[in-house]
Protein backbone atom coordinates (compact mmCIF):
# COMPACT_ATOMS: atom_id res chain seq x y z
CA UNK A 1 0.00 0.00 0.00
CA UNK A 2 1.41 3.09 -0.91
CA UNK A 3 1.67 6.32 1.27
CA UNK A 4 -0.15 8.87 -1.39
CA UNK A 5 -3.08 6.64 -1.94
CA UNK A 6 -6.06 8.84 -3.37
CA UNK A 7 -9.14 7.36 -2.89
CA UNK A 8 -11.69 7.92 -5.42
CA UNK A 9 -14.39 7.77 -2.85
CA UNK A 10 -12.90 11.33 -1.27
CA UNK A 11 -15.11 14.58 -2.64
CA UNK A 12 -13.78 16.14 -5.36
CA UNK A 13 -11.26 13.40 -6.61
CA UNK A 14 -13.24 12.37 -9.41
CA UNK A 15 -13.44 15.97 -11.43
CA UNK A 16 -10.41 15.38 -13.86
CA UNK A 17 -7.58 17.81 -13.39
CA UNK A 18 -8.63 18.44 -9.85
CA UNK A 19 -5.26 18.03 -7.20
CA UNK A 20 -6.02 15.97 -3.88
CA UNK A 21 -4.41 17.07 -0.45
CA UNK A 22 -2.35 13.72 -0.23
CA UNK A 23 -4.59 10.94 1.59
CA UNK A 24 -5.21 7.51 2.33
CA UNK A 25 -8.68 6.30 3.21
CA UNK A 26 -7.80 2.05 2.82
CA UNK A 27 -4.89 2.75 5.95
CA UNK A 28 -7.28 5.23 7.86
CA UNK A 29 -10.13 2.15 7.59
CA UNK A 30 -7.68 -0.10 8.16
CA UNK A 31 -6.20 1.28 11.31
CA UNK A 32 -10.15 2.22 13.09
CA UNK A 33 -10.76 -1.24 12.30
CA UNK A 34 -7.82 -2.97 14.08
CA UNK A 35 -8.89 -0.39 17.05
CA UNK A 36 -12.16 -1.49 17.06
CA UNK A 37 -11.58 -5.42 16.96
CA UNK A 38 -8.38 -5.08 19.77
CA UNK A 39 -8.18 -1.72 21.51
CA UNK A 40 -4.56 -2.68 21.86
CA UNK A 41 -3.90 -1.15 18.45
CA UNK A 42 -4.74 2.37 19.94
CA UNK A 43 -2.04 2.08 22.13
CA UNK A 44 0.41 1.06 19.47
CA UNK A 45 -0.29 4.18 17.89
CA UNK A 46 -2.14 6.89 20.14
CA UNK A 47 1.57 8.25 21.24
CA UNK A 48 1.96 10.17 17.83
CA UNK A 49 -1.40 9.83 15.88
CA UNK A 50 -4.23 12.04 17.22
CA UNK A 51 -7.50 12.57 15.56
CA UNK A 52 -6.93 15.72 13.54
CA UNK A 53 -4.24 13.58 11.57
CA UNK A 54 -7.02 11.67 9.92
CA UNK A 55 -8.47 13.37 6.12
CA UNK A 56 -12.01 11.67 6.53
CA UNK A 57 -13.93 13.72 9.11
CA UNK A 58 -15.97 10.45 9.85
CA UNK A 59 -12.35 8.74 10.60
CA UNK A 60 -11.70 11.62 12.84
CA UNK A 61 -14.85 11.01 14.63
CA UNK A 62 -14.65 7.32 15.13
CA UNK A 63 -11.09 7.43 16.38
CA UNK A 64 -11.76 10.16 19.17
CA UNK A 65 -14.40 8.47 20.66
CA UNK A 66 -12.07 5.18 20.54
CA UNK A 67 -9.80 7.42 22.54
CA UNK A 68 -12.10 9.19 24.79
CA UNK A 69 -13.60 5.50 25.95
CA UNK A 70 -10.07 3.71 26.49
CA UNK A 71 -9.30 6.72 28.25
CA UNK A 72 -11.84 6.11 30.72
CA UNK A 73 -10.96 2.10 30.99
CA UNK A 74 -14.16 1.17 28.86
CA UNK A 75 -14.60 -0.94 25.49
CA UNK A 76 -14.36 0.94 22.54
CA UNK A 77 -15.87 -1.53 19.88
CA UNK A 78 -18.27 -1.43 16.82
CA UNK A 79 -21.14 -2.42 19.60
CA UNK A 80 -20.43 0.18 22.22
CA UNK A 81 -19.50 2.72 19.36
CA UNK A 82 -23.08 2.53 17.00
CA UNK A 83 -24.83 5.58 19.48
CA UNK A 84 -22.16 7.92 18.08
CA UNK A 85 -24.04 7.81 14.95
CA UNK A 86 -27.33 8.60 15.77
CA UNK A 87 -25.91 11.34 18.27
CA UNK A 88 -23.79 13.16 15.83
CA UNK A 89 -26.09 15.17 12.94
CA UNK A 90 -23.33 14.63 10.29
CA UNK A 91 -22.70 10.68 11.00
CA UNK A 92 -26.76 10.50 10.80
CA UNK A 93 -26.99 9.74 7.69
CA UNK A 94 -24.88 6.94 7.21
CA UNK A 95 -25.74 3.38 8.42
CA UNK A 96 -24.11 3.54 11.88
CA UNK A 97 -24.09 -0.98 12.16
CA UNK A 98 -23.35 -1.69 8.14
CA UNK A 99 -20.26 1.37 8.21
CA UNK A 100 -18.72 -0.11 11.73
CA UNK A 101 -18.61 -3.22 9.97
CA UNK A 102 -16.78 -2.33 7.51
CA UNK A 103 -14.22 -1.06 9.21
CA UNK A 104 -14.04 -4.03 11.45
CA UNK A 105 -14.18 -6.13 8.08
CA UNK A 106 -10.81 -4.01 7.04
CA UNK A 107 -9.24 -4.23 10.24
CA UNK A 108 -5.52 -5.77 10.10
CA UNK A 109 -3.68 -7.40 12.73
CA UNK A 110 -2.47 -5.13 15.72
CA UNK A 111 1.13 -5.81 14.45
CA UNK A 112 0.04 -3.70 11.31
CA UNK A 113 -1.10 -0.66 13.51
CA UNK A 114 2.09 1.27 13.84
CA UNK A 115 2.73 1.00 10.13
CA UNK A 116 -0.74 2.20 9.25
CA UNK A 117 -0.62 4.84 11.92
CA UNK A 118 3.20 6.65 10.41
CA UNK A 119 1.29 6.11 7.03
CA UNK A 120 -1.67 8.32 8.16
CA UNK A 121 0.86 10.73 10.58
CA UNK A 122 2.91 11.07 7.08
CA UNK A 123 0.30 12.34 4.86
CA UNK A 124 -1.32 14.17 7.43
CA UNK A 125 2.11 16.41 7.41
CA UNK A 126 2.20 16.39 3.74
CA UNK A 127 -1.05 18.45 3.89
CA UNK A 128 0.42 20.39 7.04
CA UNK A 129 3.38 21.37 4.27
CA UNK A 130 0.99 22.48 1.14
CA UNK A 131 -1.11 24.26 3.82
CA UNK A 132 1.85 26.48 5.29
CA UNK A 133 3.32 26.18 1.63
CA UNK A 134 -0.31 28.31 0.89
CA UNK A 135 -0.44 30.28 3.49
CA UNK A 136 3.35 31.77 2.68
CA UNK A 137 2.50 32.36 -0.66
CA UNK A 138 -0.76 34.62 0.50
CA UNK A 139 0.94 36.34 2.87
CA UNK A 140 4.20 37.03 0.66
CA UNK A 141 1.57 38.45 -2.02
CA UNK A 142 -0.48 40.46 0.27
CA UNK A 143 1.10 43.85 -0.14
CA UNK A 144 -0.94 45.25 3.08
CA UNK A 145 0.67 42.84 5.48
CA UNK A 146 2.38 44.40 8.22
CA UNK A 147 5.42 42.03 8.32
CA UNK A 148 8.43 42.42 6.54
CA UNK A 149 9.88 39.74 4.55
CA UNK A 150 12.51 38.59 7.34
CA UNK A 151 9.00 38.52 9.84
CA UNK A 152 7.73 36.38 7.53
CA UNK A 153 11.06 33.83 6.94
CA UNK A 154 10.81 33.68 10.51
CA UNK A 155 7.31 32.83 10.87
CA UNK A 156 7.29 30.63 7.96
CA UNK A 157 10.79 28.62 10.00
CA UNK A 158 8.51 28.74 13.04
CA UNK A 159 6.09 26.65 11.41
CA UNK A 160 8.42 24.33 9.63
CA UNK A 161 9.44 23.87 13.10
CA UNK A 162 6.85 22.86 14.82
CA UNK A 163 5.49 20.50 11.89
CA UNK A 164 8.70 18.59 12.09
CA UNK A 165 7.56 18.67 15.83
CA UNK A 166 4.15 17.19 15.84
CA UNK A 167 3.68 13.72 16.71
CA UNK A 168 7.30 12.93 16.61
CA UNK A 169 7.75 9.01 15.86
CA UNK A 170 11.27 8.48 16.62
CA UNK A 171 10.68 8.78 20.53
CA UNK A 172 9.97 6.79 22.97
CA UNK A 173 11.01 4.61 25.85
CA UNK A 174 14.24 2.71 25.21
CA UNK A 175 15.65 -0.11 26.61
CA UNK A 176 17.42 -0.02 29.85
CA UNK A 177 20.24 -2.32 28.39
CA UNK A 178 20.81 0.57 25.35
CA UNK A 179 20.88 3.14 27.46
CA UNK A 180 23.51 1.86 29.73
CA UNK A 181 25.33 0.99 26.84
CA UNK A 182 25.13 4.85 25.87
CA UNK A 183 26.14 5.80 29.25
CA UNK A 184 29.33 3.45 29.59
CA UNK A 185 30.10 4.77 26.40
CA UNK A 186 30.03 8.68 27.74
CA UNK A 187 32.21 7.12 30.63
CA UNK A 188 34.62 5.28 28.14
CA UNK A 189 34.91 8.63 26.38
CA UNK A 190 35.45 10.46 29.17
CA UNK A 191 38.33 8.54 30.61
CA UNK A 192 40.05 8.84 27.43
CA UNK A 193 40.10 12.31 27.48
CA UNK A 194 43.14 13.99 28.86
CA UNK A 195 42.66 15.94 32.20
CA UNK A 196 39.16 15.83 33.84
CA UNK A 197 37.62 18.27 31.27
CA UNK A 198 34.62 16.14 29.70
CA UNK A 199 32.70 19.18 28.00
CA UNK A 200 33.33 22.50 26.03
CA UNK A 201 36.36 23.40 27.81
CA UNK A 202 36.69 27.34 29.12
CA UNK A 203 40.28 27.14 29.47
CA UNK A 204 39.61 28.28 32.88
CA UNK A 205 41.06 25.66 34.96
CA UNK A 206 39.01 26.21 38.66
CA UNK A 207 35.81 26.30 36.32
CA UNK A 208 36.61 23.54 34.31
CA UNK A 209 37.40 21.41 37.63
CA UNK A 210 34.55 22.13 39.23
CA UNK A 211 31.44 21.57 36.01
CA UNK A 212 33.72 19.10 33.84
CA UNK A 213 33.85 21.62 30.71
CA UNK A 214 30.63 23.10 29.56
CA UNK A 215 28.33 19.72 29.42
CA UNK A 216 26.13 18.95 25.74
CA UNK A 217 22.84 19.92 26.31
CA UNK A 218 22.83 21.79 29.25
CA UNK A 219 21.55 25.50 29.64
CA UNK A 220 23.93 27.81 31.58
CA UNK A 221 23.28 30.89 32.73
CA UNK A 222 25.64 33.59 33.15
CA UNK A 223 23.98 36.28 35.51
CA UNK A 224 25.46 39.31 37.07
CA UNK A 225 24.45 42.74 37.77
CA UNK A 226 26.17 45.88 35.70
CA UNK A 227 29.88 45.92 35.49
CA UNK A 228 30.42 43.01 36.73
CA UNK A 229 31.62 41.43 33.23
CA UNK A 230 28.96 38.86 32.16
CA UNK A 231 29.66 39.73 28.78
CA UNK A 232 33.08 39.66 29.28
CA UNK A 233 32.93 36.41 30.61
CA UNK A 234 31.10 34.66 28.18
CA UNK A 235 33.17 36.06 25.85
CA UNK A 236 36.11 35.00 27.11
CA UNK A 237 34.50 31.60 27.13
CA UNK A 238 33.61 31.53 23.99
CA UNK A 239 36.69 32.37 22.42
CA UNK A 240 38.60 30.16 24.11
CA UNK A 241 36.57 27.29 23.45
CA UNK A 242 36.43 27.95 19.91
CA UNK A 243 40.79 28.21 20.36
CA UNK A 244 40.57 24.66 21.15
CA UNK A 245 40.30 23.30 17.36
CA UNK A 246 43.33 25.60 16.66
CA UNK A 247 45.07 24.85 19.43
CA UNK A 248 47.94 22.14 17.82
CA UNK A 249 45.75 19.15 18.33
CA UNK A 250 46.59 15.97 16.69
CA UNK A 251 45.22 15.62 12.91
CA UNK A 252 42.87 12.74 13.81
CA UNK A 253 41.41 14.74 17.25
CA UNK A 254 40.75 17.34 15.04
CA UNK A 255 38.49 15.42 13.01
CA UNK A 256 36.51 14.84 16.11
CA UNK A 257 37.05 18.07 18.18
CA UNK A 258 35.01 20.73 16.88
CA UNK A 259 34.27 23.56 19.18
CA UNK A 260 32.67 25.71 16.80
CA UNK A 261 31.00 28.49 18.80
CA UNK A 262 27.67 30.49 17.86
CA UNK A 263 27.34 33.74 19.66
CA UNK A 264 23.55 35.77 19.31
CA UNK A 265 25.02 39.44 20.80
CA UNK A 266 21.23 41.11 21.23
CA UNK A 267 23.15 44.06 23.02
CA UNK A 268 26.57 45.05 21.13
CA UNK A 269 27.00 44.91 17.57
CA UNK A 270 29.29 42.06 15.91
CA UNK A 271 31.62 44.60 15.27
CA UNK A 272 31.89 46.05 19.26
CA UNK A 273 32.19 42.36 20.39
CA UNK A 274 34.87 41.68 18.26
CA UNK A 275 36.53 45.13 19.22
CA UNK A 276 36.43 43.27 22.50
CA UNK A 277 37.85 39.68 21.53
CA UNK A 278 41.11 42.11 19.58
CA UNK A 279 41.71 44.16 22.91
CA UNK A 280 41.43 40.81 25.03
CA UNK A 281 43.88 39.16 22.57
CA UNK A 282 46.24 42.27 22.06
CA UNK A 283 46.02 42.92 25.21
CA UNK A 284 45.50 46.28 24.23
CA UNK A 285 43.23 48.77 25.92
CA UNK A 286 39.70 48.95 24.41
CA UNK A 287 39.38 52.73 24.59
CA UNK A 288 43.31 53.13 23.17
CA UNK A 289 41.36 50.84 19.95
CA UNK A 290 38.59 52.85 19.73
CA UNK A 291 40.41 55.75 19.50
CA UNK A 292 43.06 54.47 17.03
CA UNK A 293 45.70 55.96 19.78
CA UNK A 294 48.46 53.04 18.72
CA UNK A 295 51.86 53.14 17.94
CA UNK A 296 54.01 50.33 15.37
CA UNK A 297 54.79 48.36 17.92
CA UNK A 298 50.80 48.33 18.83
CA UNK A 299 49.73 48.09 15.34
CA UNK A 300 51.47 44.93 15.09
CA UNK A 301 50.10 43.38 18.15
CA UNK A 302 46.65 44.11 16.78
CA UNK A 303 47.71 42.21 13.30
CA UNK A 304 48.50 39.22 15.18
CA UNK A 305 45.80 39.11 17.52
CA UNK A 306 43.48 39.32 14.21
CA UNK A 307 45.25 36.87 12.52
CA UNK A 308 44.91 34.01 15.59
CA UNK A 309 41.15 35.32 16.60
CA UNK A 310 40.40 34.59 12.25
CA UNK A 311 41.50 30.78 12.53
CA UNK A 312 39.24 30.38 15.43
CA UNK A 313 35.48 28.88 13.91
CA UNK A 314 33.17 31.95 15.67
CA UNK A 315 29.84 33.05 14.17
CA UNK A 316 28.34 35.81 15.27
CA UNK A 317 24.40 37.27 14.49
CA UNK A 318 23.97 40.69 16.14
CA UNK A 319 20.02 40.61 15.16
CA UNK A 320 18.42 43.05 17.84
CA UNK A 321 15.74 41.57 19.55
CA UNK A 322 15.68 38.36 18.14
CA UNK A 323 12.37 35.44 18.31
CA UNK A 324 13.54 32.79 20.08
CA UNK A 325 11.96 30.68 16.83
CA UNK A 326 14.60 32.81 14.84
CA UNK A 327 17.04 31.93 17.04
CA UNK A 328 16.13 27.96 16.50
CA UNK A 329 16.00 28.06 13.29
CA UNK A 330 19.57 30.27 12.73
CA UNK A 331 21.16 27.61 15.36
CA UNK A 332 19.47 24.65 13.30
CA UNK A 333 21.28 26.21 9.96
CA UNK A 334 24.80 26.79 11.99
CA UNK A 335 24.60 22.90 13.33
CA UNK A 336 23.90 22.11 9.75
CA UNK A 337 26.54 24.24 7.62
CA UNK A 338 29.05 24.62 10.13
CA UNK A 339 28.76 22.54 12.98
CA UNK A 340 28.17 23.83 16.20
CA UNK A 341 29.10 23.10 19.76
CA UNK A 342 28.60 25.89 22.22
CA UNK A 343 25.80 28.39 21.99
CA UNK A 344 25.88 31.53 23.38
CA UNK A 345 23.46 34.51 23.97
CA UNK A 346 23.91 37.38 25.12
CA UNK A 347 20.86 38.38 26.85
CA UNK A 348 18.30 36.46 27.53
CA UNK A 349 16.30 39.83 28.47
CA UNK A 350 16.54 41.19 25.42
CA UNK A 351 14.76 38.41 23.21
CA UNK A 352 11.03 37.85 21.86
CA UNK A 353 8.87 35.20 22.49
CA UNK A 354 7.44 33.37 19.93
CA UNK A 355 3.78 33.15 21.03
CA UNK A 356 1.62 36.29 21.38
CA UNK A 357 -0.40 35.55 24.47
CA UNK A 358 3.32 35.07 26.14
CA UNK A 359 4.39 38.64 24.78
CA UNK A 360 1.60 40.36 26.98
CA UNK A 361 3.03 38.74 29.89
CA UNK A 362 6.67 39.06 30.91
CA UNK A 363 6.89 36.41 33.27
CA UNK A 364 5.09 33.65 30.36
CA UNK A 365 7.58 35.13 27.64
CA UNK A 366 10.72 34.75 29.58
CA UNK A 367 9.61 30.90 31.19
CA UNK A 368 8.60 30.37 27.35
CA UNK A 369 12.45 31.91 26.01
CA UNK A 370 14.08 29.76 28.69
CA UNK A 371 12.18 26.30 27.92
CA UNK A 372 13.42 27.04 24.34
CA UNK A 373 16.99 27.51 24.85
CA UNK A 374 17.01 24.23 26.71
CA UNK A 375 14.70 22.68 23.94
CA UNK A 376 18.01 23.89 21.72
CA UNK A 377 20.59 22.24 23.75
CA UNK A 378 18.87 18.80 24.19
CA UNK A 379 17.50 19.38 20.09
CA UNK A 380 21.51 20.03 19.05
CA UNK A 381 23.12 18.34 21.83
CA UNK A 382 25.34 21.35 22.81
CA UNK A 383 25.71 23.33 25.78
CA UNK A 384 23.55 26.46 25.70
CA UNK A 385 24.96 29.95 27.54
CA UNK A 386 22.84 32.34 27.97
CA UNK A 387 23.80 35.58 29.82
CA UNK A 388 20.87 37.05 32.16
CA UNK A 389 20.17 40.32 34.35
CA UNK A 390 20.09 40.34 37.97
CA UNK A 391 17.05 42.36 39.77
CA UNK A 392 18.32 45.38 41.95
CA UNK A 393 17.80 43.49 45.09
CA UNK A 394 21.47 43.00 45.35
CA UNK A 395 22.19 46.62 45.36
CA UNK A 396 19.58 46.72 48.89
CA UNK A 397 21.67 44.21 51.05
CA UNK A 398 25.02 44.74 52.55
CA UNK A 399 25.97 41.77 51.16
CA UNK A 400 26.18 41.97 47.45
CA UNK A 401 27.11 38.62 46.42
CA UNK A 402 23.76 37.95 44.48
CA UNK A 403 21.61 34.71 44.99
CA UNK A 404 19.30 32.64 43.15
CA UNK A 405 16.20 34.15 44.24
CA UNK A 406 18.18 38.17 42.57
CA UNK A 407 17.28 36.06 39.33
CA UNK A 408 15.28 38.42 37.18
CA UNK A 409 11.74 36.23 36.45
CA UNK A 410 14.01 33.97 39.16
CA UNK A 411 11.17 30.90 38.91
CA UNK A 412 11.35 29.93 35.19
CA UNK A 413 15.20 30.39 34.71
CA UNK A 414 16.10 28.72 37.69
CA UNK A 415 13.93 25.85 37.18
CA UNK A 416 14.96 25.43 33.20
CA UNK A 417 18.58 25.69 33.58
CA UNK A 418 21.16 23.15 34.29
CA UNK A 419 23.48 25.66 36.00
CA UNK A 420 23.57 28.91 37.02
CA UNK A 421 26.38 31.03 37.73
CA UNK A 422 27.01 34.50 38.85
CA UNK A 423 30.08 36.80 38.63
CA UNK A 424 30.85 38.87 41.15
CA UNK A 425 33.59 41.47 41.54
CA UNK A 426 33.96 42.79 45.35
CA UNK A 427 36.57 45.54 43.93
CA UNK A 428 33.49 46.97 42.26
CA UNK A 429 31.72 47.57 44.84
CA UNK A 430 35.31 48.22 47.41
CA UNK A 431 35.58 51.48 44.84
CA UNK A 432 32.70 52.83 45.66
CA UNK A 433 32.45 52.63 49.34
CA UNK A 434 36.02 54.31 50.64
CA UNK A 435 34.94 55.00 54.48
CA UNK A 436 34.27 58.24 55.72
CA UNK A 437 35.08 59.73 58.81
CA UNK A 438 32.16 59.75 61.15
CA UNK A 439 31.05 62.37 63.38
CA UNK A 440 32.84 62.07 66.97
CA UNK A 441 35.12 59.03 65.42
CA UNK A 442 38.81 59.23 66.79
CA UNK A 443 40.78 59.29 64.53
CA UNK A 444 42.90 56.30 65.06
CA UNK A 445 39.61 54.64 64.82
CA UNK A 446 39.03 56.24 60.97
CA UNK A 447 42.64 55.04 60.07
CA UNK A 448 42.00 52.01 60.74
CA UNK A 449 38.92 51.18 59.45
CA UNK A 450 41.07 52.72 56.24
CA UNK A 451 43.85 50.57 56.03
CA UNK A 452 41.86 48.11 56.78
CA UNK A 453 39.31 48.77 53.64
CA UNK A 454 42.69 49.36 51.55
CA UNK A 455 43.99 46.15 52.37
CA UNK A 456 40.99 44.41 51.18
CA UNK A 457 40.64 46.82 47.83
CA UNK A 458 44.49 45.05 47.45
CA UNK A 459 43.30 41.69 47.72
CA UNK A 460 40.09 41.85 45.42
CA UNK A 461 41.92 43.81 43.17
CA UNK A 462 41.83 42.51 39.59
CA UNK A 463 39.98 39.15 41.17
CA UNK A 464 36.61 38.11 40.58
CA UNK A 465 34.38 35.15 41.60
CA UNK A 466 32.43 32.97 39.74
CA UNK A 467 29.64 31.43 42.03
CA UNK A 468 27.95 27.91 40.88
CA UNK A 469 24.77 28.65 42.39
CA UNK A 470 23.10 25.61 40.99
CA UNK A 471 24.66 22.19 39.45
CA UNK A 472 22.18 19.63 38.67
CA UNK A 473 24.67 17.12 37.98
CA UNK A 474 27.67 18.15 40.26
CA UNK A 475 28.50 20.36 43.51
CA UNK A 476 28.42 24.07 43.69
CA UNK A 477 30.92 26.74 44.86
CA UNK A 478 32.84 29.72 44.36
CA UNK A 479 36.08 29.59 41.92
CA UNK A 480 38.65 32.93 41.61
CA UNK A 481 39.69 33.76 38.23
CA UNK A 482 41.90 37.09 37.19
CA UNK A 483 40.09 39.76 35.24
CA UNK A 484 41.81 42.29 33.49
CA UNK A 485 39.49 45.42 33.00
CA UNK A 486 41.30 47.59 30.50
CA UNK A 487 41.43 44.25 27.88
CA UNK A 488 37.64 42.82 29.02
CA UNK A 489 39.96 39.63 29.93
CA UNK A 490 39.11 36.72 32.68
CA UNK A 491 42.11 34.18 33.30
CA UNK A 492 43.37 31.59 35.32
CA UNK A 493 45.11 32.86 38.73
CA UNK A 494 48.45 31.92 39.21
CA UNK A 495 47.42 29.85 42.70
CA UNK A 496 43.99 28.63 41.74
CA UNK A 497 41.71 28.78 44.59
CA UNK A 498 38.53 26.85 44.64
CA UNK A 499 36.33 27.15 47.42
CA UNK A 500 33.35 24.62 48.03
CA UNK A 501 30.00 26.13 48.77
CA UNK A 502 27.86 22.59 49.35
Amino acid sequence: MQNDTHDSETRGSGLPGIRVQPHNLEAEQALLGAILVNNEAFHRVSEFLRSEHFFEPVHARIYQSCADRIARGQLADAKSLFHLFDEDEALRELDGARYLGRLAHAAETIINAPSFGQIIHDLAVKRGLIALGEEMVLRAYDAQAPETAEDQIEMAEQGLFELAQEGEVKSGFRAFPNVLTSAVELIQSAYHKVGEVTGVPSQLDSLDRILGGLQASDLLILAGRPSMGKTALAVTIAANAAAQKAAGLEAEKLKSENYTVGVFSLEMSAEQLAMRLLSAEAQIPSDELRRGKLDETAWQQVVRASQALASRPMFIDDTPALSVSGLRSRARRLMRTQGLSLLVVDYLQLMRGSSSMSQNNRVQEISEITQALKAIAKELNIPVLALSQLSRAVESREDKRPLLSDLRESGSIEQDADVVMFVYREEYYLERSAPQQRENEALDKFQQRHRDWLERCDRAHNRADIIIAKQRNGPIGTVQVQFDPSFGRFRNLETVEYIAGG
